[in-house]
């Protein structure tokens, strides 16, 4: 064959298309760098962390490069694209996601999956922040521990520092409340509190901001659509009926907002016996993928129940922190790979190529 060049592996790669999107690899600029030798090396930005599909683009990329007949090196990166938000809603302007985590009713574990979320996904090697928007029951600081950094104010005083938990920012009115005391506020306060944790706080470069939404359908949630582009929801339930019905309402407000429903996450969706292995499912089972399958939207992961995930709250350390080969922690890694995935379709727009630059 003719002589091989970095244009022609180029070339040859231009026909390649990322299982997720549908784009070839060129074009979307996840191709980076190509160095041709005794042996090719290619690097290639995935789309998400944990990028679930992996796998096959490695397998189409190097039957793409068999007829070079050369040993092939594929060095991975990260970058997680954004779709530019419109002038009038870039308040985060160095944030690329933003995911809400949202439920139909309490107690169905929402602001547990929203906190092993943001430390999977960082596992996974994103950079994370999580702006906790429970403006009146704020757990999100508890369920994180003690920062290595609290809550402050820059030298000038106009911009605010958030929390620093495990290496993820945090922010939260917890902050500002002295503990036991009430919040007890009308709409508009909600409104500006909400308005200036995105405004005035330092998020720094992050590829998602975890929002932890309060169960229902108030303020909070009509105010944040209002006031930014959200990436996508990720809905909370349990199994049983009775969850699923505030969950309707729940997609239905998403659906006024505009905002895109990434999919639904089954939380104690089973327990398994340590000692036996037998799994008994405590609350039904089923409902999430129904429901899942009635609003046409991807069932993002069933979460087992158990002590260790319950533990972690009350304690400030995260499952996915505190056991990580555990099968907890393989499940919140699941869901976030899945939940990142769900969140790259949604932009047309390829990755920067400076982005790649980011290993994993």
């Amino acid at each position: 064959m003719s002589e091989v060049t970095p244009e022609s592996v180029r070339e040859a790669l231009s026909k390649v298309e990322d299982p997720a999107t549908g784009r070839d690899i060129v074009s979307s600029r996840q191709l980076g760098a190509v160095e041709v030798g005794d042996q090719l090396r290619v690097e290639v930005a995935l789309i998400s962390p944990g990028y679930p599909l992996r796998g096959t683009l490695e397998t189409r990329i190097r039957e793409a490069l068999e007829p070079f007949a050369r040993p092939v090196e594929i060095a991975w990166g990260l970058a997680v694209p954004r779709k530019p938000a419109r002038q009038d809603l870039d308040r985060l302007p160095t944030v690329k996601n933003v995911i809400a985590v949202a439920a139909g009713k309490g107690g169905v574990g929402k602001s547990t999956v929203s906190v092993n979320l943001a430390m999977a996904l960082q596992r996974l090697g994103a950079k994370v922040g999580i702006l906790d928007a429970d403006i009146f029951g704020p757990s999100v600081p508890k369920m994180m521990g003690e920062p290595s950094r609290p809550c402050d104010r820059n030298v000038s005083g106009d911009r605010i520092i958030p929390a620093l938990h495990r290496g993820v920012p945090v922010m939260s009115v917890d902050f500002f409340v002295e503990t036991g005391r009430a919040v007890i506020w009308r709409g508009p306060m909600i409104h500006k509190l909400l308005q200036q944790f995105l405004e005035d706080v330092e998020w720094g470069e992050l590829d998602y901001l975890i929002i932890d939404l309060p169960p229902g359908t108030g303020d909070a949630q009509l105010s944040l659509g209002q006031l930014l582009p959200i990436t996508g929801s990720v809905v909370v339930t349990t199994p049983q009926e009775v969850a699923l019905l505030d969950v309707r309402k729940a997609v239905d407000m998403f659906a006024k907002l505009e905002i895109p429903v990434l999919g639904v996450v089954e939380n104690m969706s089973h327990y398994r016996c340590p000692a036996c292995g037998h799994v008994d499912h405590i609350f039904a089972s089923g409902g999430g993928k129904r429901l899942a399958e009635e609003l046409e939207v991807s069932l993002l992961g069933q979460l087992p129940i158990d002590a260790k995930v319950s533990a972690g709250g009350e304690t400030g350390n995260p499952v996915v922190h505190s056991a990580p080969d555990s099968e907890h922690a393989k499940a919140f890694l699941s869901l976030a790979a899945t939940v990142a995935l769900e969140a790259a379709k949604r932009h047309a727009t390829g990755p920067k190529r400076s982005s790649l630059l980011r290993t994993v």
